[in-house]
């Protein structure tokens, strides 16, 4: 495979590259061996130069898209926040009430059925500011700050 080889895909993919060593490989057939080592440098720093401009734009964009991500994520539903898990849970606990308020009413009484409520209520409460924790902040903020 020779230099100006038409398959190499750095040179295929960025036209300017391709000019700059076309001119370089013809500049050395005009100037004789003598200045290889000038053209090779020249054509090597411009080819770093396209390297290094790259790379930045690169890291620029993946830093961009990591900001992006972090300023959404407070904001990007969470793959396990489903109808299922916001709402099912509760309907399990208050399912589970009706035996337990049953139970507490037959050995404590109304102090018992009170203290079971307050458990369903409490657990409920915890599994809301757990999938929302949004909750906590109340409802002060105005619609911009989401």
């Amino acid at each position: 495979m020779s230099a100006l080889d038409p398959r190499d895909v750095g040179l295929k993919q960025d036209a300017d590259l391709r000019k700059d060593l076309d001119a370089t490989v013809r500049a050395r057939r005009e100037l004789g061996e003598e200045y290889d080592s000038a053209l090779v440098d020249s054509f090597l720093e411009k080819v770093e130069q396209r390297i290094d401009g790259m790379a930045d734009r690169r890291v620029r964009r993946h830093l961009a898209e990591q900001q992006m991500v972090a300023a959404r994520g407070s904001r990007r539903p969470k793959p396990a926040d489903s109808w299922a898990e916001r709402y099912g849970f509760a309907l399990i606990t208050l399912v589970l009430a009706i035996p337990l308020s049953a139970i507490a009413g037959a050995f404590a009484g109304m102090s018992g059925i009170v203290t079971s409520w307050i458990g369903i209520v409490g657990v409920n409460a915890v599994q809301a500011v757990r999938v929302n924790p949004g909750l906590l902040a109340g409802r002060g903020r105005s619609a911009q700050d989401d």
